[in-house]
């Protein structure tokens, strides 16, 4: 079977280049198609840059079991943060109108005027444009594909690093 010839070192160079992929891809999307990020979208994307950080390291470390382990956690950990932030996402756009939180200023003006804690507060909670749908691709939204990539990146980790050699 293909996967079981794939080793943790692979499996740390895939997720790499998936995360840079992903990342590439949304800044095209917001530099060539003008589609500006949200605030929960921001998060997204450092927790992608998190994944991909410790499995580029991991890749080039190439660790023992135990150090994989150490690895594949924090790539989880990313994982599972990114997951819940674009699970709040995907829930937000699908609330009614009406329901909908009241936007906010834009990041630069929080962070020059506001104390970072309530910046943290507004950046996890997202605003009235965290629930427009600007794009999507087979009915999935783009915080609908960063939480099926954030399950597929934690999936993968957990099988490649903790399978039976």
């Amino acid at each position: 079977m293909f996967f079981r010839t794939i080793t943790t070192r692979q499996w740390y160079l895939a997720a790499t280049v998936a995360c840079a992929v992903l990342l590439g891809f949304a800044l095209y999307k917001q530099h060539q198609d003008y589609l500006d990020p949200c605030p929960l979208c921001i998060i997204q994307r450092l927790a992608f840059m998190w994944i991909g950080a410790w499995a580029l390291l991991g890749a080039l470390h190439n660790p023992a079991r135990v150090g994989q382990r150490i690895y594949s956690g924090l790539i989880l950990l990313g994982a599972a943060f990114g997951a819940a932030v674009a699970g709040r996402h995907v829930w937000m756009q699908s609330l009614p109108p009406d329901q909908v939180p009241e936007c906010g200023p834009g990041l630069n003006y929080m962070l020059e005027n506001f104390p970072l804690a309530e910046v943290a507060r507004s950046l996890f909670f997202g605003s009235g444009s965290c629930a427009e749908v600007d794009w999507t691709l087979l009915g999935l939204s783009m915080p609908g594909w960063t939480l099926l990539w954030y399950l597929v990146l934690g999936a993968g980790t957990l099988y490649f690093t903790w399978r039976k050699a």
